[in-house]
């Protein structure tokens, strides 16, 4: 008996020991915090972390959040997002000019826009839509458009590889080009006046590409990124490409070439007209490093063979 009350004695005192059964402990759920980015009007926004229902209100983003394999989040875009194919499916919202549809954007419910359009964020503010805008003016600046989107949309790896793969293709371009001697080229945007086309100056993203691609653009001298150049003034700068942004629009090689004095082009003598891309040159995505090889293909093919 003694041996049996000793023993119950001996568990009750390591009962004790231990105290009541121990409470599991469990880590509190941590809120997710919200998204600082600067965007390209110097304004510091807080975007709802890993958003999952974004507007796109520009082609060139439209670009970027599909390459970024964003596309499925993709609830709104603009009128003139055509690229990729799918991006022809989503609910469109109007165009900046006159105004976007505020109620059809409203309707899609975004947790987030991003708009390259800073007129309108007061707009987007008074109705309670969070905006972001992205008007890049350099090709560093689309990189970093890039980077902002990845990091808005917690798709920080695939935006840093995907601009390490742009930079390595513009450095490859530039690479060729560098050494040879730049040609001399003509970027017509609209020829609807013949006698004073529309072309691309300083400041603009087409002077950027034909710059790296081993040409000179003759309307750098321009007073702003895109004006319209005399015809007089063309034919004196004697480009020695020139390239037809218009194409598509029905202007043709014969066309260019029976305007009044461009026969005494070079480009023109030599047969060196060539239809380019505008969505390849103007719009500040990804793209614009196709715009930029093709680009230097036309200016330098020695370059490429």
């Amino acid at each position: 008996m003694s041996v049996v009350v000793g023993a119950v004695a001996l568990i009750t005192l390591l009962l004790a020991a231990c105290g009541p059964a121990a409470t599991p402990i469990v880590a509190p759920t941590a809120t997710p915090q919200p998204v600082t980015v600067t965007d390209d009007l110097g304004r510091t926004v807080q975007v709802a972390p890993n958003p999952q229902r974004i507007a796109s209100l520009a082609p060139s983003i439209t670009e970027i959040l599909f390459a970024l394999g964003l596309g499925d989040r993709v609830v709104a875009t603009d009128d003139y997002s055509d690229y990729p194919e799918a991006a022809r499916s989503k609910p469109r919202v109007g165009a900046p000019f006159p105004a976007f549809n505020m109620e059809k954007l409203i309707a899609q419910e975004p947790q987030v826009v991003l708009s390259v359009k800073g007129k309108y964020v007061d707009d987007f503010l008074a109705r309670g839509l969070m905006v972001v805008v992205l008007t890049p003016s350099d090709l560093d600046g689309v990189f970093r458009n890039i980077e902002v989107v990845g990091e808005i949309a917690g798709a920080r790896s695939q935006a840093s590889q995907l601009v390490a793969s742009l930079k390595q293709r513009r450095d490859a371009v530039a690479a060729r080009t560098a050494s040879l001697p730049p040609r001399r080229v003509f970027y017509e945007i609209d020829a609807t006046e013949p006698a004073k086309p529309w072309t691309a100056g300083p400041g603009s993203f087409v002077q950027a590409l034909i710059e790296l691609a081993g040409g000179k653009n003759i309307g750098a001298s321009g007073a702003s990124d895109y004006f319209q150049m005399s015809a007089e003034e063309v034919i004196k700068a004697d480009p020695e490409l020139i390239l037809l942004a218009d194409a598509a629009y029905g202007v043709t090689v014969e066309s260019v070439k029976g305007r009044p004095g461009w026969s005494a082009i070079s480009a023109v003598k030599n047969s060196s007209i060539y239809a380019a891309d505008p969505d390849l040159t103007s719009r500040p995505g990804p793209r614009l490093i196709d715009g930029l090889e093709a680009m230097a293909r036309t200016i330098h093919p020695e370059a490429f063979r």
